[in-house]
């Protein structure tokens, strides 16, 4: 009855016979005929073809159930075997945010490559949301994110530790409150951040701010910080990428909360300083995280203990 599973799933993946027929690369008759056969074997349709695109029937949602089950069921044991004689060689998928996907995972990656050249990697960039729900249906082996996750299904390894720190325009007049804990990019790339004894938040009242929303750890920590010290912020945009926020600071407009991670992997913008915060809250870690009771190929295992603390 599963034979025909990847049929099945490739149906509800694209959403339409033709579309899966092509990408099968089978005729849409034989397709369909194919289903049919199936359907027969069911005693109930798996599709409802009166609607585009087409849906599952409730028969259609539980042979799909399983037949995902059954398909990780195997690449499970590939990975098995392909283990067994300790030969790092596979695939492994990875996720992450834009700024991970773009500015940490392919110095890791490159670096893992130069030592085991039979491994083969696939990058996910999405939100931390989307990205652990990926990871509970398997699609993804391993994500990154600065968020402390409170899965009880995953595992977290600390990659590193990073401090939130504000990125100011220099046009902006608060800081001449601040001239003695001004900061340069150079300064950061050289950790000399890390002695600064930093700002109170409460200064910054009713200044215009660049957010990130709730959903990002940064976001969910910027409006912790503010509310503990009684900042009202003057909110131009909420955001969903850091990246993006912090490029708006440096045009000038607002300020925005930013890890000392990104500032040192990116050019230095002449137009804003950096001050640290001076609140615990404003320290993180990034971590590596992972799906407990999965069976865990020796390459996505190799891959943690070498980027892992």
């Amino acid at each position: 009855m599963f034979r025909q599973k990847e049929y099945v799933l490739t149906i509800y993946e694209t959403g339409g016979f033709t579309k899966a027929a092509e990408k099968l690369f089978v005729s849409q008759p034989s397709l369909s005929a194919t289903i049919k056969r199936l359907e027969e074997k069911t005693g109930a349709p798996l599709f409802d073809r009166s609607v585009s695109p087409v849906t599952l029937t409730e028969a259609g949602k539980e042979y799909v159930k399983a037949a995902m089950q059954i398909t990780e069921i195997e690449r499970d044991f590939e990975k098995y075997v392909s283990d067994h004689g300790k030969l790092l060689t596979g695939k492994i998928r990875i996720g992450g945010s834009s700024f991970f996907s773009s500015f940490i995972l392919p110095e890791m990656i490159s670096s893992f490559k130069k030592k085991y050249t039979g491994i083969e990697f696939e990058i996910f960039e999405d939100s931390t949301k989307n990205l652990i729900t990926k990871l509970g249906e398997n699609s993804l082996d391993i994500i990154m994110d600065n968020a402390i996750l409170e899965e009880e299904s995953v595992t977290a390894r600390v990659v590193t530790s990073e401090r939130l720190i504000l990125a100011v325009p220099k046009k902006l007049a608060i800081n001449e409150k601040f001239q003695a804990e001004r900061l340069t990019a150079e300064q950061i790339k050289a950790d000399k951040h890390l002695q600064s004894k930093g700002i109170t938040l409460a200064k910054l009242d009713n200044q215009p701010f660049i957010l990130l929303r709730r959903e990002n750890d940064t976001g969910k920590r910027a409006e912790r910080l503010l509310k503990k010290y009684g900042v009202t912020p003057n909110v131009l945009f909420q955001l969903d990428q850091q990246v993006t926020a912090y490029n708006l600071a440096c045009t000038g407009i607002g300020i925005a909360f930013v890890g000392d991670t990104l500032v040192k992997r990116i050019d230095p913008s002449p137009d804003v300083y950096y001050y640290t915060i001076n609140d615990l809250f404003s320290k993180r870690n990034i971590y590596l995280y992972y799906k407990k009771n999965r069976y865990l190929p020796l390459a996505c295992t190799r891959f943690i203990e070498e980027n892992a603390q």
